[in-house]
């Protein structure tokens, strides 16, 4: 049985089916909408430990999880031990994890060293984790991709470094930061670094449905695995992956009415959170709920010029009566 609880220090999670962390995707609505569907845990977009350090009001805004329903990680990500500490202390008070980020392989993050910067540097890596540990209050985790490029695979000297260092489970992407999110995740290391380390491996890249969790689990023996893009438009994976696992059958997809639900109170508690500036924000979310639905194209380039939301669910009822 695959499906199963998971202990990430003292925090137990209800299952081990978690929601990855994603800038500009995984914020408050998304991630309450995603944790209807069951997931074990959800995560924040990544906060800038600079930006926290400096008291940036913006950032703050990232770090709102009042409401939500527990257990949340909090992700961080920086490149120097003082403010990454500071960080750790402060999002502790709030989060039931700290998380850190080694795997962003956004230019604008790894110009400045930060995310997956750091795997051609494990001395600084190490100083980093050990600062967060030190600081936090609540047991830290690290996200990391198996390596910079295909030169230099740090997977596996990473993970040891990280549960000598107190880190209380890993998040492994199969994939190097050149190949960004390209070919296929890297199986086989995830399973290498599942069985060099006691603490928990969570695995992560390419689960977009019931059979790609499935083959997770089976060829890495990972203690969990931690769904991305495969979110996207798609919240309910969750459900539909934990019904499979539990039963081996795979469940319907929801219907057009519950799609639509599902997106109108996603554009609700968007609206709620920032007013009607959410809606320019939620056109990607449009297209992924609706990606390959009949006229999806011509529905996504006039979703593009909406910015009220009586328009945008106007709009949206008429075209789920043409599908």
């Amino acid at each position: 049985m695959y499906l199963k609880k998971l202990k990430i220090g003292n925090v137990e999670l209800e299952n081990n089916l978690l929601l990855a962390p994603m800038a500009g995707v995984t914020n408050q609505p998304f991630r309450m909408i995603c944790k209807e569907f069951g997931p074990g845990m959800v995560a924040t977009e990544m906060a800038s430990s600079k930006a926290i350090f400096y008291n940036d009001q913006k950032t703050k805004l990232l770090l709102n999880i009042s409401g939500e329903k527990r257990p949340v990680s909090i992700q961080i990500f920086g490149s120097d031990e003082e403010t990454m500490g500071y960080a750790a202390k402060y999002v502790s008070k709030i989060a039931d994890i700290v998380d850190i980020n080694m795997g962003c392989p956004a230019p604008k993050v790894v110009k400045n060293g930060d995310g997956s910067k750091l795997l051609l540097d494990l001395k600084q890596a190490k100083k980093i984790m050990e600062a967060v540990v030190n600081h936090s209050d609540v047991p830290v985790t690290l996200k990391y991709r198996k390596g910079w490029d295909k030169d230099h695979i740090v997977a596996i000297e990473l993970a040891r470094i990280a549960e000598d260092v107190g880190i209380s489970a890993i998040v492994i992407h199969g994939r190097t930061r050149t190949e960004f999110y390209s070919g296929k995740a890297d199986l086989e290391i995830i399973k290498q670094v599942k069985q060099s380390v006691k603490i928990p491996v969570i695995g992560n890249g390419d689960v977009i449905d019931e059979i790609s969790a499935l083959r997770m689990f089976e060829k890495t023996g990972v203690d969990g695995i931690m769904i991305g893009r495969g979110a996207f438009g798609k919240p309910w994976i969750f459900k539909q992956i934990t019904h499979f696992l539990k039963t081996g059958e795979k469940l319907p997809e929801p219907s057009k009415e519950e799609k639509l639900k599902i997106i109108k109170k996603h554009i609700q508690l968007a609206v709620e959170e920032k007013g009607e500036i959410a809606i320019k924000e939620l056109r990607k979310h449009i297209a992924w709920y609706t990606k390959n639905l009949k006229n999806s194209s011509e529905f996504r380039n006039l979703v593009n010029q909406i910015e009220t939301k009586a328009e945008l669910i106007n709009q949206l009822e008429e075209y789920f009566k043409t599908i």
